[in-house]
């Protein structure tokens, strides 16, 4: 009995040995699958992408086309301007414009005289034109009967170039209400249409009378006692 025990013990032994050996070692497969679907779902984080990447791409729209209605304003404008700009060639230049005739119905004979003598510097016939009456009639600094044509023909003709000219001495005498004796002293300093200086001294009389709420000089004579 002794000896039985003792051999079925060593015969249990060696079955649990066997079945051990016999049963085959666990493998990477044989893991839990909690253990695999934990190792699946495990992500990386993304590295940050560049600003230009994320941003959207703009789309370069068409531009679009002018209608026909507007191309042909800008082409009629242009070619306005562009004429404009251009000179005219061939064509005559235009005259310039006359001096306005000055408004004499306010003024005094005094004021006249000396806006006379103010127009024969600058050459302004058409001051002139204002104050001589259309029947005038008068002996000039050359020693001829003149009219108004003669005198407004004579400033026209006049090419000297005048540094000053003004009355030095004028007297006003009235006879009646619409007549006036003007006898004075002009000097007339500048260069001839020659180059040559020049200093000119007249004496004149002028008479004046009120005609239509206006003087008119209506006769006149001039004596050149100096140049």
């Amino acid at each position: 009995m002794k000896i039985i025990v003792p051999f079925l013990a060593s015969l249990f032994l060696a079955a649990m040995t066997f079945a051990q050996e016999e049963s085959p070692a666990p493998t990477e497969s044989s893991a839990p699958a909690s253990e695999e679907k934990a190792s699946a779902t495990v992500e990386t984080t993304p590295e940050a992408a560049p600003a230009e990447s994320t941003a959207p791409a703009t789309k370069a729209e068409p531009m679009a086309a002018p209608s026909p209605a507007k191309a042909a304003k800008k082409e009629a404008t242009t070619a306005t301007t562009a004429t404009a700009a251009k000179p005219a060639t061939g064509a005559k230049a235009a005259a310039p414009a006359a001096a306005p005739k000055m408004n004499t119905k306010n003024m005094s004979v005094k004021d006249m005289e000396n806006a006379w003598e103010a127009a024969v510097a600058s050459h302004d016939t058409a001051t002139l034109d204002g104050f001589v009456a259309p029947d005038f009639t008068g002996i000039s600094s050359k020693n001829k009967f003149v009219g108004r044509s003669d005198v407004l023909s004579d400033a026209k003709r006049d090419k000297d170039t005048y540094k000053s000219a003004k009355n030095e001495k004028l007297n006003v005498k009235m006879y009646g209400n619409n007549v006036t004796v003007v006898t004075g002293r002009a000097r007339e300093v500048g260069t001839g249409k020659d180059g040559k200086a020049f200093d000119r001294t007249y004496l004149f009389t002028d008479t004046w009378m009120m005609r239509g709420g206006k003087w008119q000089c209506v006769a006149s004579h001039i004596s050149k006692i100096k140049g």
